[in-house]
């Protein structure tokens, strides 16, 4: 069985494996030079900036892949835990770390709210459930027959899907700041807290199984892992050549054209590429059903990112290795990036520091960093050529407020990415950051299947199919795709 994989990021390293485990003669193609998609790594004298994820939890999903080969995770990577997950800040200065440890949590809250130690504790018995159905069940089955849809509707309406997670966890927390804590997961995939159904409220007590971990050397450590076990195992990796079409007899897919040249058969083509991409640019037969372009067409898409990568000529000790700082604003906020795609002051950020866990990700006495900034994706029309900069000093002045005094001053390395590079180098629609929003009316069955509707040989991985977005989701679409080829 021929086998082509389209895109290297975790979904279609993940798919290569998979299949190259069931003995397919596979072939990777990435359009850039190097492996991750996402996950690219950007490095800069002395200083290694992680190009995507940056927060690894279930990483057994990421040790079963190297187990299908018999072979050792930690011959390969070193995976380590952390103490706290996230250092939370607020516009009042004060904050929260959150972690494992349920005490440290519980006297925080306490602090905040007595009232709602009760209720988080609730709240996380609930997410629990969430979790067992949602990620333990769902998460690596396939979803593209409506009846087996049906079938989990009552138990996914007894789990209050048609809640959004603000609301799910509004119904057991009073507290303003504690309801921005303990519902902002749905930011981690791409979708807005506010309308993400609160089967996404799994990502809560999915932390709470198996912690948050970092990968000694970024998470490009463990792509540059994969590429080695890919090349052991005997994976063809074709980089820096990009497929512009995807080849079809009637509605049977054959193979592949690279740079509009050469042409390469296969039994199975699979895409890690967004599949609103694929179907729209890299397909010639539109002769799609009525009731898949009404679904295409009325898809929403996730917010874009603003990520400014700098490195600094002094350490800041104090900063956690993630903090989130929310704005004054958080609803009013995010309406402006989902539903107005109008640029804010008000912003709220995401800054990670590696350097804090990991010292080899920063010359000596250096720090390394990136911040992510959710903007509105493309269909806003903003300018970035205009709006990039001015982000990118909005950002360094709230975070020199914040927490990193005279940063403007320390700072000796920096770039930024805008939705732009999203759309034009990554062929995201819209140039958003997680394909498609994670809505109950775009989860599962609703969701790009991992099986085309149309095409019979055609397959997705990755953000815009199910299960959806995040590194566990797009390992998990892996497994589904190994359990229907």
């Amino acid at each position: 069985m021929n086998s082509i994989v389209i895109g290297a990021g975790f979904g279609g390293i993940a798919a290569a494996l998979r299949l190259r485990a069931k003995n397919h003669k596979v072939t990777l193609i990435e359009k850039q030079n190097d492996l991750g998609g996402r996950a690219r790594v950007f490095k800069k004298n002395g200083f290694t900036f992680d190009g995507g994820p940056t927060v690894i939890t279930a990483p057994y999903l990421i040790f079963e892949l190297f187990e299908l080969f018999n072979k050792k995770p930690e011959d390969y990577i070193e995976i380590k835990p952390l103490d706290i997950w996230y250092r939370f800040l607020f516009e009042d200065g004060t904050s929260f770390d959150y972690s494992g440890d349920e005490i440290l949590m519980k006297n925080q809250i306490e602090k905040i709210s007595k009232n709602d130690v009760k209720g988080y504790e609730n709240l996380v018995k609930f997410t629990q459930k969430i979790f067992d159905k949602g990620f333990s069940e769902l998460a690596d089955v396939s979803f593209d027959r409506p009846f087996f849809m049906m079938k989990q509707l009552p138990a996914l309406f007894k789990l209050k899907s048609y809640k959004s997670v603000y609301s799910l966890v509004s119904s057991y927390i009073k507290n303003e700041k504690l309801r921005r804590i303990l519902s902002m997961h749905p930011l981690l995939v791409g979708g807005n807290p506010f309308t993400t159904t609160s089967i996404y409220g799994l990502i809560l007590y999915l932390e709470k199984k198996w912690g948050i971990h970092y990968s000694m050397g970024g998470t490009g450590n463990i792509i540059k892992a994969f590429e080695k076990l890919m090349n052991e195992v005997g994976i063809e990796i074709i980089k820096g050549r990009e497929v512009t079409k995807i080849i079809s007899d009637e509605n049977k897919i054959t193979g592949i054209q690279m740079d509009n040249q050469a042409n390469i058969s296969a039994n199975n083509v699979i895409c890690n590429a967004d599949p609103p991409a694929v179907y729209e640019k890299m397909l010639e037969n539109t002769n799609n059903s009525f009731l898949f372009k009404w679904k295409k067409n009325r898809m929403e898409y996730s917010m874009g990112l603003f990520v400014y990568y700098f490195g600094t000529k002094k350490t800041y000790d104090d900063v956690e290795h993630h903090t989130i700082k929310f704005g004054n604003k958080y609803k009013e906020h995010l309406d402006d990036i989902f539903d107005k795609k109008k640029l804010n002051n008000d912003i709220s950020y995401y800054l990670h520091r590696p350097s804090a866990t990991d010292k080899s990700m920063a010359p000596d006495k250096h720090d390394c960093f990136y911040v992510l900034v959710p903007v509105p994706n493309n269909q806003s029309k903003i300018d970035w050529s205009i709006e990039g900069e001015k982000i990118k000093n909005l950002v360094i002045d709230k975070m020199e407020k914040d927490l990193m005094p005279n940063l403007k001053e320390n700072i000796i390395e920096d770039f930024y990415l805008t939705p732009d590079y999203f759309e034009k180098e990554l062929n995201t629609k819209y140039g958003s950051g997680f394909s498609i929003q994670p809505k109950f009316s775009q989860s599962a069955y609703f969701r790009f299947h991992n099986k085309s509707e149309i095409y019979d040989g055609l397959y997705f991985v990755g953000a815009g199919t199910h299960p959806g977005a995040g590194v566990p989701g797009v390992l998990s679409s892996a497994k589904v795709l190994d359990k229907i080829i």
